[in-house]
């Protein structure tokens, strides 16, 4: 593993005790890709409403998740309270499976390999199949589906120890929250590239499962979307998650106007 110095990650803001990169795909792109390329570790993660929930009211969850080196705003709500408490002046979020498939594209013009793991068998199958004909130059240097059950610490020193033999600079993990993160940071010392949690982006690019249309994500409505997808698995999640998002927003408004805080001359926004 290269012992430069890796570009800086992306700065962090403070949203109900959780610590989200206000942060641009270019930016996550351009510092991810420079880090994979040095072999440097790294644990980069886009959360969503039901992720910034889940980080703010688990406080061994929320540990692991503070700890990773970027997490970006996959939700438009995410987005909005960035903006709304800390002027992050950011015009769009950054969406787990829109920055796989930027990693992706960039990966393969510079020649980072990449790793898939989570998921099943048959969705590696499809994924890696879709991912390569989108671009050719990708280099898929291994993919695994491992087991629902928690792994045995033999099992995951194995894993990490075939992905560390596959050379990839970039491991993609499909785990789903709260699973994917607790993988991430358990083996951020194991594992010798940068790991990015992309959540249902695998089920996405292979084809499996829909994406909103633009119209629902441009306003904050994918869950939705994926509610009437899956009403029976989504129902309480998003009932529960988007209740809570909203008291803690209500929460931090109550406090008064002393929690907008305008970026400095040395902070300029991201």
């Amino acid at each position: 593993m290269s012992t430069e110095t890796a570009p800086a990650w992306p700065a962090k803001k403070n949203l109900f005790g959780v610590q989200v990169s206000a942060t641009r795909y270019q930016e996550v792109v351009r510092t991810v890709i420079a880090a994979a390329q040095r072999r440097q570790r790294g644990v980069v993660t886009c959360l969503a409403v039901h992720g910034i929930v889940t980080a703010a009211v688990d406080a061994q969850y929320g540990g692991r998740v503070n700890q990773c080196d970027i997490v970006a705003p996959d939700g438009q709500p995410v987005r909005w309270a960035l903006n709304f408490f800390h002027n992050s002046r950011l015009n769009d979020r950054v969406y787990g499976p829109e920055a796989m498939r930027l990693l992706c594209q960039t990966a393969a013009q510079s020649g980072v390999s990449i790793y898939l793991c989570g998921s099943t068998p048959q969705v590696l199958e499809q994924l890696e199949a879709r991912l390569m004909g989108m671009f050719p130059g990708l280099v898929v240097a291994g993919k695994e589906s491992p087991p629902f059950r928690p792994m045995t610490p033999q099992e995951n020193d194995q894993l990490c120890e075939r992905i560390n033999r596959s050379g990839a600079g970039l491991v993609f993990i499909g785990l789903g929250v709260p699973r994917q993160e607790i993988f991430a940071q358990d083996n951020r010392h194991k594992i010798e590239a940068v790991q990015v949690c992309v959540g249902a982006a695998f089920d996405f690019h292979a084809g499996n499962k829909k994406m909103a249309p633009p119209m629902f994500q441009r306003f904050g409505l994918e869950w939705f979307y994926r509610f009437t997808q899956e009403p029976r698995r989504l129902w309480k999640r998003y009932l529960v998650t988007n209740s809570i998002f909203i008291a803690l927003v209500m929460k931090q408004m109550a406090k008064g106007p002393g929690w907008v805080r305008r970026p400095s001359a040395q902070e300029p926004g991201t």
